[in-house]
């Protein structure tokens, strides 16, 4: 009897993503991108010429996906579904990336101090001829915070690997005092939207 593969191909590096999987019994192979290599990245994260925050991260999102299923099918893989996925941070419509270094990330949490921004997860599969995608906004309220506690919570680390400066799931969620949205969406995967996606694609469900 044949086995049915219930394995996808997850383009992302994120940590996080892998553990939202597992937490929804996704079965995974890594298929990872370059973004700093000698000879450039594979999906360019460069915001285009006036593009809103919702354009940029669906677009991002995308072209990664459409990236691993290129790669899949160079390298004659099994034909899986194939995720990618992309997470920025809105201020005012404005995109805050992730912080370069402490100063970077110490300005980046002083603006987002007593405010309400916008955290927008973009989720893109590919298989086959299946084509789908959905993007999640959550909208986040952070208490006014003192400076002692920016500069305490840069100088963590947790900051230089995230959009907007900050991980919901480490420290900073002391700094959230509401949230309107997806609380999976805000840590780089929406579950419930990935779930759907998946089963469009044709995965198998357990």
């Amino acid at each position: 009897m044949k086995l049915i593969d219930k394995k996808i191909y997850l383009a992302s590096k994120s940590p996080r993503r892998r553990e939202l999987l597992r937490q929804i019994g996704v079965d995974f192979e890594l298929l990872s991108l370059r973004s700093d290599a000698a000879r450039g990245a594979d999906v360019s994260e460069l915001e285009l010429p006036g593009e809103a925050p919702p354009d940029y991260v669906a677009r991002v999102a995308n072209e990664k996906a459409a990236f691993a299923w290129h790669v899949v099918q160079c390298r004659r893989l099994p034909a899986r579904p194939v995720l990618a996925a992309d997470t920025t941070v809105a201020l005012d419509g404005e995109i805050l990336h992730k912080p370069a270094n402490l100063d970077e990330a110490v300005r980046m949490l002083e603006r987002l101090s007593g405010r309400t921004h916008q955290v927008l997860t973009s989720v893109a599969v590919h298989h086959k001829n299946f084509t789908g995608q959905f993007t999640q906004v959550s909208q986040v309220r952070f208490a006014t915070l003192s400076a002692q506690s920016i500069k305490a919570y840069c100088v963590t680390g947790e900051p230089y690997d995230k959009a907007g400066g900050y991980g919901i799931q480490g420290l900073a969620a002391l700094f959230v005092e509401h949230i309107d949205g997806s609380h999976s969406g805000i840590m780089g995967l929406p579950l419930f939207e990935t779930a759907q996606l998946l089963r469009q694609a044709g995965l198998p469900q357990a």
